[in-house]
């Protein structure tokens, strides 16, 4: 006689899942998260790299640049200014505290899961928690140039040609570029910088000139609001007519 198999029961299978299974399953899983974890640990170190060598985000705190630029404004700022790419006049630049441009800010204390998350996004670049350490302020004169104001029309001249300053701020009825009279010839290694709220800015005018080894870097847009985006190009007339002195 032969034998013969039982006949397959009627029915949903009730067979459990074989060991071989669970541990590819486990396996899909595992390699998920790994890929997972290393595109955050990658688009982190990039953002890192970025933040640092690149460019990074700044808040304006203060009106000394209006109109230009408004209060609680973000910006972006191009580190490679002035290392790689030189500072030109009307650049807007972000600089540290050459000392006692800045009040002292007693440190508020913060809530700890606050102050984390500010450090990481300060990692990546989406938080400018030390805006309030820096300045910004537009670039009038270089090393060597001779910046006089204010003549009859009340214009600011550098190294003799006055210049036509349609960025700057001025109250009502004022024609002077400057509260003002100075002139002052810019030392080598330094810049001369003025807010373009001309009558609301404490700038070279009170402190002096600014190191160029304290520039962080060139603003070139405002990134936020939306509704304020927009390119922050050098004046392309203002200055053309000005030549370096040697």
């Amino acid at each position: 006689m032969t034998e013969q198999s039982a006949p397959a029961s009627s029915g949903a299978s009730t067979t459990a899942p074989t060991p071989v299974r669970r541990a590819s399953t486990r396996r899909t899983v595992l390699l998920f998260v790994r890929d997972v974890v290393i595109i955050v640990v990658a688009a982190l170190l990039i953002s890192f790299l970025i933040k640092t060598f690149l460019i990074r985000t700044f808040y304006i705190p203060s009106a000394s640049m209006q109109s230009t630029l408004q209060v609680n404004d973000r910006i972006i700022v191009n580190q490679l200014v002035p290392q790689i790419t030189p500072i030109q006049r009307g650049d807007i630049v972000v600089f540290r505290d050459p000392g006692g441009w800045l009040p002292a800010q007693p440190e508020q204390p913060r809530p700890p899961l606050d102050a984390a998350g500010d450090w990481v996004l300060s990692l990546i670049g989406l938080s400018a928690s030390d805006s309030d350490e820096h300045l910004v302020k537009r670039v009038i004169g270089l090393p060597g140039d001779r910046v006089v104001c204010c003549n009859d029309l009340g214009q600011l001249s550098i190294n003799g040609v006055p210049i036509d300053e349609r960025y700057v701020k001025l109250p009502a009825d004022t024609t002077n570029v400057s509260s003002r009279d100075f002139q002052e010839d810019v030392p080598e290694g330094t810049l001369w910088v003025m807010g373009d709220n001309r009558y609301d800015s404490a700038d070279s005018r009170i402190h002096g000139v600014v190191p160029i080894d304290d520039v962080v870097g060139r603003a070139f847009v405002i990134s936020w609001p939306v509704d304020r985006w927009r390119w922050l190009d050098t004046p392309p007339i203002t200055f053309d007519g000005v030549e370096q002195v040697e």
